[in-house]
C-alpha cells in the first residue's frame, strides 16, 4: 500500500475552487460570527460532503446548485474528534446532474477566539501607551488549523482562491493576504467592513487575517508597498525588517527570475505566537522579537536572528507559497529551501557575517544532533494523520533539509543549482510538487542523475560515520568504511543497511578534490602525495561525521593553518560527537581544543564553547570537584585571550568593532563568565550594579544577557528582585527576554519555586514559558525542580499548549532532557505510561534517547576525564 493510500484524507468527490469567507470577531465575548461560501467542482454524485471543521459550531448549511435551486441542509454531523463536518444529502441523485459543474456550499458558524495560538485566536498584550490589557485577533493556520478558523478542505494540495471580508469596530486595522478592494462603514451598525481582493490559488494553511489596533512603518524602495505592522508604540522598531524585506524581495526576484506575484507584503509583530514566524502569502506574521529590533541596543545574535527569520519567511513566498509540497512528507521542500535561501541571501547582504562558516556550527550541527538519535526520522517521513504533522517541524525538515541542499549545491555548482531551482519553480508555480520533481529539474540543469544520489538522503533516516584507517606500510593508502552513526554508539545490523552516497571532498595541501563519491561499505583510495596532511569532508558540506586515529587527531591539532574555518569547526564538532558516542576517547577532544588557544575565528571558538558546554551539561550531576576542574580547563583555555581582547566595543569617531571581533569578544566573555573567571565575573557584576542603580549605559547591549546571567549565577534575593524588576519594566524586548531567562538561572530552592510559579500565573506569556525553563535546565537543582513541577502541572500544560501545537513537544524536551542517568529515563517513562502522547510521542522518544546517550558517555568516560583533568593540573 502506498503512502498516499494510507493517509487519512477527505474524499475526492468534490474539489474546492474558491472561498468567500466573512468573519466578525467580538473582543468582549471572544467569539466570532462567520460565513463561508465555497465553490465546488462536482467530480462524482456521492450523497455525502465531507470537509474539515474543528472547534467551530456550525449553525446553518445550504447548497446552491444553480441560480434557481437552493437547498437547506438539515442533516449534518460535526465530529470534533475526527475534525470532520459530514453533510448528508437526503436525495442521492442531488448532484447527479452537476458532475463536472460548479455548485456552492454555504455555511454559517460561530467560532471562539481561542488562547491556544492556533486558528483564529486572540493574543493578549499591554498597550505601550496606555498600559491597558488589550487583544489582537490573528491567525496561525499551519499545518492544519485553518479548520479551526473556518470550514474548509484543509489539505495542502487542494489549492483555491480566497476572498476575505472582515467586520469590526472602526478603530481596528484589518489585514489579510491581499490588498483592500473596498472598505466602508455600515450606517446601521457603525461597523467597518473590509473586503479584500481575491488571492491567487493557494493552500488553506497560508490564509491569514488580522483584526487589531496597529501602526506601521514602510519602505518604498520596492515596486509594491512593504510594511511592518505592530501595536502602537512598537512600530518604530520595524524599520530594519521593512528595509530588509524590500532588498530581499528584489534579490529573490532576480535570483529565481520570477516576480513576487502579490500586490503588497506586510510583516506583522504578534504578541503571542507559537512559532518564530509564519509565511502567510502577503501577510507574514512573527513573534515580536523576531521582527522588531532596535539595532543600536540589540545583541549581534538578535540582529542576525531577525535577518535570518525575515529572509526565511520571504523565501517561502516562492518555496511553499508559489510552489507547495504535494503532501506533508514534502515539508522539507518548504522549510529546507527557506532555511538555505535565508543563508544564501544573508551572505549576499552581509558578507562580513561569514554565514557559510557559521552554517557548520548552526544548521549542520542541529541536523546532526537530532539525526544521530535512534528516534530520528527521514527527511521525507510518511504522514498519515493531522496530529502527526507538527512533530516533523524540526531540525530534520529545516536543518538537515537545508544541509542536503548545501551538499547538492556544492556537488552541482551553485550556478547550476540555482538554474535548476528556478526551472522547478517556474514549472510548478501556483500548484503542488514532489521531491522527485525537484530532482528532475536539477538533473536537467546539471546533466547528472540527481534522483539516484539524493533519494537515499531524503528517504532514509540517519547519516554515516566514515572511519578512516591508514596503512602503516603505505602512507598514501587510506581505507574508508561507512556505518550509520548513532549518538548511543550501539547501531544494530538491521539499522546499518543503508549505503549513503558520500561526497568525500578530500582536502590535501593541493586543495579540495570534489570528484570522489563514496557509496560502498568500504573503499580504498590513494593519496597523490604522502599522508602528512589530509582531511575528509573539506569545507564541511557533507552530512556525515569522520573518525580518524588518535595519531591523526594529534597531527591535525598541529595543522590548524592548513584547515579552513569550516574544517576546523567541523573537526571540533566531529571529535566531540565521536567522544560522546564512544567512537573515540574524550581526551582526544580535550587535547584538540587545548592546542587551539590561539584560534582567531569566532566561528571556531563558538563550536569549541558549544562542544565544551555539551560535555559540561552531561557532567552536570557529577561531583563538584570534577565540575570545578572542567571550569578550570575552560578558564585556562580562554581567560588569557578574553583578558587581552577586553569587553569594550568601540563605536566612536566613525569606528566600529568589526562583526567578527564583536562576536569573538561576546563568545569568550560569555564562556569566561559561565566558568566563573574571577576577573570577568567581577567586571560583569560592577556593570550590573551600576546599571540597576540607574546608569543605563553601564552595560553594552551586546553583553547584557551575559551580565544578567552572571547575576543569576551568583544568586541571592537582591539580584533576583533586580532581574525581576527588569523583566517587568524592560528597556527593550531583548532585555525583557534576557531577564526572563536569567530568572531560571538562580539555583536557590525558594527562588526556583518562585520562578516556576510565574510560568502559569500569567506573569509569563504561554509562548515564552520555555525561556525561564531553559535557564533552569542550566543547573542540577533546576533540572530536578522543573521535572517535578512539570509532572504536577502536566494537565494544565496540555490544556494551554494542545498536543497539536509543536510547542508542547518543545517544552517537554526542555523539561526532561537535562537529566543524565538511565534511572531518570525509567522515571520519565513511568510518568507517561498510560498517558496519551499523541502529538509529542516523537519528542518524548528523542528526549529519552538524548538522556541515554549522556548516561552512556558518563559511564564510559567519567574516570578517563577525571584522570585527564588531574594529570594536566586542572584540579585545584
Amino acid at each position: 500500500m502506498s503512502n498516499s493510500e494510507q493517509r487519512e484524507i477527505l474524499p475526492t468527490n468534490l474539489t474546492p475552487l474558491h472561498y468567500d469567507v466573512e468573519l466578525e470577531p467580538n473582543f468582549d465575548s471572544f467569539k466570532y460570527n462567520g460565513k463561508t461560501s465555497i465553490d465546488l467542482k462536482v467530480n462524482s454524485a456521492d450523497n455525502i460532503i465531507k470537509l474539515n471543521v474543528y472547534e467551530i459550531n456550525v449553525s446553518k448549511i445550504s447548497l446552491q446548485l444553480n441560480d434557481s435551486t437552493l437547498i437547506d441542509v438539515e442533516t449534518f454531523d460535526n465530529d470534533n474528534e475526527a475534525q470532520i463536518l459530514t453533510i448528508n444529502l437526503a436525495n442521492e441523485s442531488v448532484l447527479k446532474d452537476f458532475i463536472g459543474k460548479t455548485i456552492r456550499l454555504n455555511i454559517e458558524f460561530v467560532g471562539e477566539l481561542n488562547e491556544n495560538m492556533a486558528g483564529f485566536y486572540r493574543a493578549k498584550y499591554e498597550d505601550k501607551i496606555t498600559g491597558e490589557t488589550k487583544y489582537m485577533a490573528t491567525t496561525q493556520m499551519e499545518p492544519t488549523d485553518a479548520r479551526r478558523a473556518f470550514p474548509c478542505f484543509d489539505e495542502p494540495n487542494l489549492k483555491s482562491t480566497f476572498s476575505i471580508t472582515l467586520i469590526s469596530s472602526p478603530n481596528y486595522t484589518h489585514l489579510s493576504n491581499m490588498d483592500v478592494k473596498s472598505e466602508v462603514i455600515d450606517k446601521e451598525t457603525g461597523k467597518k467592513i473590509t473586503l479584500f481582493n481575491v488571492t491567487p490559488k493557494m493552500s488553506t494553511y497560508l490564509v491569514a487575517f488580522i483584526v487589531a489596533e496597529l501602526k506601521y512603518v514602510e519602505n518604498r524602495d520596492f515596486r509594491i508597498p512593504v510594511r511592518v505592522y505592530a501595536t502602537p508604540g512598537n512600530e518604530k522598531d520595524g524599520q530594519y525588517a521593512a528595509d530588509l524585506t524590500a532588498k530581499t524581495l528584489s534579490f529573490f526576484e532576480k535570483t529565481f527570475n520570477i516576480q513576487y506575484p502579490l500586490p503588497k507584503i506586510d510583516n506583522v509583530a504578534v504578541h503571542e505566537f507559537s512559532a518564530g514566524a509564519m509565511e502567510n502569502w502577503g501577510l507574514v506574521t512573527y513573534r515580536v522579537v523576531d521582527v522588531l529590533i532596535d539595532e543600536k541596543n540589540a545583541t549581534l545574535d538578535r540582529v542576525q536572528r531577525v535577518a535570518e527569520v525575515v529572509q526565511h519567511e520571504l523565501a517561502h513566498q516562492w518555496f511553499g507559497n508559489l510552489v507547495t509540497m504535494d503532501w506533508w512528507e514534502g515539508l522539507w521542500l518548504n522549510e529546507g529551501f527557506a532555511t538555505w535561501m535565508s543563508w544564501y541571501s544573508c551572505n549576499e547582504f552581509q558578507p562580513s557575517w561569514n554565514v557559510w562558516e557559521q552554517y557548520v556550527t548552526d544548521t549542520l550541527q542541529h541536523a546532526l544532533s537530532l539525526d544521530s538519535l535512534r528516534s530520528s526520522h527521514p527527511i521525507e517521513v510518511p504522514v498519515k494523520r493531522a496530529d502527526e504533522i507538527n512533530q516533523i517541524f524540526d531540525a530534520i525538515s529545516y536543518s538537515k533539509g537545508a544541509s542536503l541542499l548545501r551538499m547538492i549545491s556544492k556537488w552541482l555548482g551553485e550556478d547550476v543549482f540555482i538554474k535548476g531551482v528556478s526551472n522547478y519553480l517556474n514549472e510548478f508555480k501556483y500548484s503542488n510538487a514532489k521531491t522527485e520533481d525537484l530532482w528532475k529539474a536539477l538533473s536537467a540543469a546539471s546533466g547528472k542523475d540527481v534522483s539516484k544520489v539524493m533519494n537515499i538522503w531524503t528517504k532514509k533516516v540517519g547519516f554515516p560515520i566514515i572511519i578512516v584507517e591508514e596503512d602503516p606500510a603505505d602512507p598514501r593508502k587510506i581505507t574508508l568504511t561507512q556505518n550509520r552513526y548513532l549518538s548511543t554508539g550501539d547501531v544494530k545490523p538491521e539499522e546499518d543497511e543503508t549505503l549513503y552516497p558520500v561526497f568525500l571532498a578530500l582536502r590535501t595541501k593541493e586543495g579540495v578534490d570534489h570528484s570522489v563519491v563514496f557509496n560502498e561499505k568500504t573503499t580504498t583510495i590513494n593519496l597523490k602525495d604522502d599522508s602528512d596532511f589530509f582531511k575528509i569532508n573539506g569545507g564541511q558540506a557533507g552530512i556525515y561525521i569522520t573518525k580518524y586515529s588518535d595519531e591523526r587527531y594529534a597531527k591535525l591539532s598541529k595543522q590548524r593553518d592548513l584547515l579552513s574555518v569550516e574544517d576546523r569547526t567541523g573537526l571540533v564538532a566531529d571529535v566531540k560527537g565521536l567522544a560522546s558516542s564512544g567512537y573515540t576517547s574524550t581526551t582526544n577532544f580535550l587535547k584538540l581544543v587545548s592546542d587551539w588557544k590561539n584560534e582567531e575565528s569566532f566561528v571556531v571558538w563558538e563550536q569549541i564553547i558549544n562542544s565544551l558546554s555539551g560535555l559540561k551539561s552531561t557532567w552536570i550531576f557529577e561531583s563538584e570537584d570534577v565540575k570545578e576542574a572542567l571550569d578550570e580547563f575552560t578558564r585556562q583555555l580562554i581567560s588569557e585571550k578574553i583578558h587581552k581582547l577586553g569587553w569594550t566595543f568601540t563605536e566612536n569617531k566613525g569606528e566600529t568593532s568589526s562583526f567578527a571581533e564583536q562576536r569573538l569578544k561576546v563568545t569568550l566573555f560569555s564562556s569566561a563568565a559561565a566558568a566563573r573567571d574571577p576577573v570577568v565575573e567581577r567586571a560583569a557584576m560592577e556593570m550590573f550594579e551600576k546599571y540597576t542603580s540607574g546608569d543605563k549605559n553601564a552595560i553594552h547591549p551586546l553583553i547584557k544577557p551575559v551580565v544578567f546571567a552572571t547575576a543569576g549565577r551568583i544568586g541571592g534575593i537582591e539580584n533576583y528582585e533586580k532581574i525581576f524588576n527588569i523583566y517587568k519594566n524592560p528597556e527593550t524586548s531583548d532585555e525583557k527576554l534576557a531577564a526572563l531567562r536569567t530568572l531560571g538561572r538562580f539555583n536557590d530552592p525558594q527562588l526556583i519555586q518562585r520562578t516556576l510559579g510565574y510560568l502559569l500565573d500569567g506573569t509569563v506569556l504561554n509562548q515564552d514559558i520555555y525561556i525561564p525553563m531553559g535557564g533552569l535546565r542550566g543547573h542540577k537543582e533546576g533540572i530536578i525542580a522543573l521535572w517535578k513541577w512539570m509532572q504536577e502541572n502536566w494537565d494544565e500544560l496540555v490544556k494551554r499548549l494542545p498536543p497539536g501545537l509543536s510547542m508542547l513537544g518543545s517544552v517537554l524536551v526542555v523539561g526532561t532532557s537535562g537529566f543524565t542517568s538511565l534511572e531518570s529515563v525509567k522515571d520519565i517513562e513511568t510518568f507517561f505510561k498510560g498517558k496519551s502522547t499523541k502529538g509529542f510521542d516523537q519528542n518524548l522518544a528523542q528526549s529519552l534517547d538524548t538522556i541515554t546517550s549522556k548516561a552512556q558517555w558518563i559511564t564510559r568516560d567519567a574516570d578517563l576525564v577525571k584522570s585527564y583533568l588531574k594529570d594536566n593540573g586542572f584540579y585545584k
